[in-house]
């Protein structure tokens, strides 16, 4: 019998560089969009210790009904934070939440390397970036932007949907030269409540892929919408659909509370 230890999985811990994303206390911009290096580097670090394997950086919110910023304003919130990691945090493992091939250009000049966490669905510019700087890339589900995002109807099959999403990506990471990409279901992005439920019971088809598959489902709204509650209610909603997670497969949970991940994980481990 296989010992649940061999798999690997991993915890990407979320640090927004905004000020308004859904979960405040994953903001580290101040009400007047002020940036305290401290702080930052002090998130980080309580990450780190806490079991984070990868860092999440998100300069634009990509909450639904989220105001859509220019690539000046994501670069001015996020170029410095970089810069600063590159001299005080050298080799820490980095993801960027980004859909601008501009800001993946940038990036990759000041930190090297990095994992490109993209829920726009993707486009031909940032697949050919990507692909020319050989980087790895989350390949998130979703239709629309996150300010206009277009449902799925109550008739679409959300697991053939998403499955045939991700046939047709496997495709186009192979024409830019993709090698390394990570698969998110993209829970939260264009799905109703029951579709979450239904995307999240079936993961286990997504291994077909042959790939990482990433499951973000922290405090999310189909988690606390239906029990009536805050996102800063939904620590133990979110624990209990990370672990429904690991059991069909997730190799890497994104998340606000990498403390209560990694016990999750623990758990699943000697359970």
């Amino acid at each position: 019998m296989e010992d649940k230890r061999d798999r690997k999985i991993s915890i990407m811990g979320i640090v927004n560089l905004t000020d308004d994303s859904f979960y405040a206390g994953s903001r580290i911009l101040g009400a007047d969009g002020s940036f305290d290096s401290a702080f930052f580097l002090s998130r980080i670090d309580s990450m780190l210790s806490e079991g984070a394997h990868i860092i999440d950086l998100g300069a634009c919110s990509t909450r639904p009904g989220s105001e859509s910023i220019s690539e000046e304003v994501e670069w001015g919130r996020l170029g410095p934070a970089l810069s600063l990691l590159a001299s005080e945090r050298p080799g820490l493992s980095l993801s960027i939440d980004t859909f601008r091939p501009g800001v993946v250009s940038k990036a990759f000049d000041i930190v090297g390397p990095f994992i490109v966490n993209d829920v726009s669905g993707g486009s031909e510019a940032i697949w050919r970036t990507v692909g020319d700087l050989g980087l790895t890339y989350v390949a998130m589900h979703t239709r629309g932007t996150p300010r206009d995002m277009q449902s799925l109807t109550d008739y679409d099959d959300v697991t053939r949907a998403v499955y045939g999403f991700f046939s047709e990506f496997s495709e186009r990471a192979d024409a830019f030269g993709i090698k390394d990409w990570i698969l998110d279901p993209g829970f939260g992005f264009a799905k109703t409540v029951d579709q979450n439920w239904k995307l999240l019971r079936e993961m286990s088809v997504f291994k077909e892929f042959g790939r990482p598959v990433l499951a973000g489902l922290s405090r999310k709204s189909f988690l606390y919408k239906p029990l009536g509650i805050t996102p800063d209610e939904a620590l133990p909603a979110t624990m209990a659909a990370n672990m429904l997670a690991i059991c069909a497969g997730a190799d890497i949970l994104r998340v606000h509370d990498v403390q209560a991940a990694r016990r999750t994980v623990e758990t699943f481990y000697i359970s």
